[in-house]
């Protein structure tokens, strides 16, 4: 009696396939080539974004992990700002991760603030309009990309707008994870030193041609007013404002037993003052008045100057 053919099937090793099939390389290749990645960035980024900061900023090689794409991406924490980047004729997805310390410590440069005295702040998920300052970051180490690899057809790269790693979806179930690499980069401005980290499939890396920065193309031609563009960014970021209006004192008993149309006098007789804030911080005093038949306030008094205003609201 033959003994059954199921017997003699055995599944065929995952990363085996993947190394066979182009979708896995081995150390020294894939450290090879984030390596000579790493140096186009560590020459390159620090000086686009002097032209466009006016700020010293250094970036270094840290080094590279490989694994599951997910993984890598889960592994970077959630105090950490992400976004989902393509290039055509190069890669269809890749990712690009930065720890919050030190894009809090651009903002408060941008703010005014000088470098050599901005304490070092405490990771932590970031507000709309500090992702809105991070656009800029994102897009210039995007196109730091793009010039190392030398994409055919001169397109540029597509930025999705980052997130922060607590808001990012689970990745599908249905879909199978990839073999990456995590190519991690030191990111310092004065005494704040954090990591970003551009996240590779090794197939495309595999396939890539790293073009050293003395030839990388289009540099100066790409170059904007970064400063100048955070700062709109700023200015033009909605923000939620309330205001605050105290009313005369009442016993509990008394305001336990209200009832819908009952009145609460205001606690001023004539003005009656409003304190207006945003994101919890006070940033003006005004008095409550009409027009027409909307009620509106009237800005009297500010808590601080523009400057201060701006640094409230970010905070």
């Amino acid at each position: 009696m033959n003994p059954s053919t199921d017997s003699n099937v055995y599944a065929f090793d995952k990363k085996l396939l993947a190394r066979m099939t182009g979708a896995l390389g081995d150390d020294k290749t894939i450290g090879r080539t984030a390596l000579e990645l790493g140096h186009v960035f560590s020459e390159r980024l620090p000086e686009m974004l002097k032209q466009e900061t006016g700020r010293d900023i250094a970036i270094g090689y840290a080094g590279v992990k490989m694994g599951f794409r997910n993984e890598l991406i889960a592994d970077l924490g959630e105090a950490v700002l992400l976004s989902d980047v393509s290039l055509r004729n190069w890669c269809a997805e890749f990712q690009i991760g930065c720890d919050s310390p030190v894009l809090i410590a651009l903002v408060e440069a941008l703010l005014g603030a000088e470098p050599i005295d901005i304490e070092e702040p405490l990771p932590r998920a970031l507000s709309k309009i500090e992702i809105d300052v991070a656009v800029p970051v994102f897009e210039r180490i995007a196109e730091a990309v793009r010039m190392a690899v030398d994409a055919p057809g001169g397109f540029e790269p597509v930025v999705g707008r980052p997130h922060n790693g607590a808001e990012r979806l689970p990745p599908d179930p249905a879909l199978e994870d990839v073999y990456a690499a995590s190519i991690d980069m030191t990111f310092g401005l004065g005494p704040v030193l954090s990591t970003f980290s551009v996240i590779i499939p090794q197939n495309v890396l595999l396939k890539t041609q790293i073009v050293p920065p003395g030839n990388a193309g289009r540099n100066e031609s790409m170059k904007t007013d970064w400063s100048e563009q955070l700062e709109e960014q700023i200015r033009r970021s909605a923000v939620t404002l309330e205001a605050r209006i105290q009313l005369e004192s009442l016993t509990l008993d008394t305001i336990s037993r209200l009832q819908p149309g009952d009145v609460i006098p205001f606690h001023d007789g004539q003005d009656v003052r409003v304190e207006v804030n945003a994101n919890g911080r006070d940033l003006y005093v005004c008095e409550f008045g009409r027009s027409g038949s909307r009620y509106t306030v009237r800005v009297k008094d500010t808590h601080g100057s523009e400057q201060d205003i701006l640094r409230h609201i970010m905070s």
